[in-house]
């Protein structure tokens, strides 16, 4: 059964008032390999990538030197 337009009006709202996007381009046939890496680790691409950042900017904030 598909969703009503309330429903929809109802989701689209909650998502912009909790979401920011980012669209995010890889080279042609990449998108296939991200996905079969994510679907390996039961994962979405979506949580896949937000974990690849959270990993990635905790790991380069542990290697930047202070000057303070």
């Amino acid at each position: 059964m598909p969703a009503s337009k309330a429903q929809q009006k109802a989701v689209s709202k909650y998502m912009k008032e909790n979401y920011d996007e980012i669209k995010v381009r890889v080279d042609k046939g990449r998108k296939n390999i991200i996905k079969a890496h994510a679907d390996s680790r039961s994962e979405s691409v979506n949580g896949f990538i937000n974990r690849a950042i959270v990993e990635t900017m905790e790991r380069d904030k542990e290697g930047v030197t202070s000057n303070e």
